[in-house]
């Protein structure tokens, strides 16, 4: 049993704050004002600020633990910085294949991407595997194309010529790549990327699962791994597929992701699907992966099945359809707690607003996108408009409209950094998108554990749920907005326990 003493930051329905916590074997005994007689001879820790631990409500798991093992690039400005961070990799790496995450051609000086000749040129004659900073695209060196060749010359986004793959063609690529890595290696790369979680002050992640294992063995492996792990960080499962017995056959009460549910592509490939044509392509519109009717199909058959529901839309068209799609399947067999989602939702429109409020759609966002270096506002703007770019991520007027937003990293799109959501929340590209630290705080917290049916164990500071926990270095509520980036997590505990 242990006290602590501070300024308990409990996000529970009335945002209270209180000055003693006490935790008792993993769960949290009491909070309030005045410290009970029967607690007063236990030990007391005295913090700046203790909050809920985070929940990343979108994220890669399986790739994000590889990336975070590998080469991350995304701090690079420049090409010629980045192919020197390969070199050096290169030379203290001794994979038999090279993977690399990061890449973007708007943050660095060249506004290009790396091309296959500057992989070739540091390679060391090994197959060499570079991420886009957007997940969705690629670029492989010749050792590597010459391997796949075969697999992606007939796909759509195929570029030898510069190495670049994307849409159908990155798929296929990172199938192969997930074929090659040996399981024993990921597995302790997961370990590393939890214990890396943690100490940003992650307590879960929702993990979007099935990107090319055989027989999708990482869904499973996911699953089991989440259930072996004994610190107390959480992982809840979405295969990204639409078969749904991705899901039942493992006994996974949810379905959905990128991937197979991806309804559209990205900004950063400029193949997110558009209502109206890119503004600086009036040729452009973007790609829909899949019909209308498709989309609908799977959205009934699971809904039917009880499964909860989650699909990516980026474009205004993708998120109109994954709207309509949910309303379909709701109105065919009307669920009253479905907390069915869209993930990402960058650009709603008015009907899909419509729909998500009087359906209750509950949107896991990227708020960490927001004008970040990896696709900066001028980028968007040059690409969308300047009254397109002004709506995208609308956190607020989703919440305006009575909808549960929550926020994950995509990772490895972004690092997961709880504290950087919060400050964007709150300073919002869009002053009128801003929201109040507290109401950025329940998106990082509560909304996240409430989005996946756990909001009845974790996700608050309040008596019998599990004490999962960040120690703050300062009490957030009172930092000014524009400082909130100077406040660290400290410690964070999971059932009690300072991982």
């Amino acid at each position: 049993m242990k006290v602590y003493k501070g300024a308990i930051l409990t996000v529970d329905s009335n945002d209270s704050i209180f000055t003693y916590l006490v935790e008792d074997k993993g769960r949290i005994a009491y909070v309030g004002n005045e410290l009970p007689e029967q607690y007063a001879s236990y030990p007391v820790e005295n913090v700046p600020a203790l909050c809920p631990a985070f929940c990343d409500t979108h994220q890669h798991f399986a790739s994000f633990a590889t990336f975070n093992a590998g080469l991350n690039c995304m701090d690079a400005r420049s090409n010629k910085e980045i192919i020197s961070m390969c070199r050096d990799f290169v030379a203290r790496s001794k994979a038999k294949l090279l993977i690399a995450f990061g890449a973007s051609p708007y943050s660095v000086e060249e506004h290009r991407l790396v091309t296959r000749e500057e992989l070739d040129s540091v390679s060391d004659g090994r197959p060499f595997f570079m991420v886009k900073y957007d997940g969705h695209a690629c670029v492989v060196n010749s050792a590597l194309l010459e391997k796949i060749d075969d697999k992606v010359k007939n796909l759509r986004g195929y570029h030898p010529d510069t190495g670049e793959m994307n849409q159908e063609a990155f798929f296929a690529v990172s199938d192969y790549i997930t074929n090659s890595v040996a399981i024993p290696e990921l597995i302790r790369a997961m370990k590393q990327a939890a214990a890396f979680e943690a100490s940003r002050g992650v307590g879960m992640v929702h993990t979007v699962s099935g990107v090319g294992f055989p027989l999708n063995l990482d869904i499973t492996m996911e699953k089991m791994f989440g259930k072996l792990l004994k610190t107390g960080f959480q992982i809840r499962v979405f295969p990204q597929s639409m078969d749904t017995k991705a899901a039942t056959i493992r006994r996974l009460p949810r379905i959905g992701g990128c991937f197979q549910c991806a309804l559209d592509g990205c900004f950063g490939s400029q193949d997110a699907a558009m209502n109206e044509p890119y503004a600086n392509d009036p040729n452009n519109s973007g790609v829909l992966y899949y019909s209308d009717e498709k989309v609908t199909e799977f959205c009934k058959k699971a809904n039917r099945l009880g499964l909860q529901i989650e699909m990516h839309a980026i474009g205004d068209r993708a998120f109109d359809q994954a709207c309509r799609a949910l309303k379909a399947a709701l109105d065919d067999f009307p669920r009253e707690d479905h907390r069915h989602g869209i993930i990402h939702a960058c650009l709603p429109t008015e009907e899909g607003l419509d729909i998500c409020g009087k359906y209750h759609i509950q949107l896991p966002m990227q708020i960490a996108f927001d004008n970040w270096p990896q696709e900066p506002a001028s980028y968007t703007s040059e690409l969308l408009g300047e009254d397109r770019n002004s709506r995208l991520n609308p956190i607020k007027t989703f919440t305006d409209r009575g909808c549960v937003v929550s926020f994950g990293s995509d990772g490895p799109c972004t690092t997961p950094d709880p504290m950087l959501w919060i400050f964007k929340a709150v300073n919002h590209s869009n002053p009128n998108e801003s929201v109040s630290v507290q109401q950025a705080l329940r998106m990082s917290t509560y909304n996240g554990y409430w989005t996946s049916f756990d909001e009845k164990e974790r996700g608050s500071l309040e008596v019998g749920k599990y004490a999962d926990m960040c120690v703050l270095s300062e009490n957030i509520y009172n930092v000014p907005e524009k400082e909130l980036l100077r406040v660290k997590v400290q410690k964070t505990l999971l059932n009690g326990v300072e991982q």
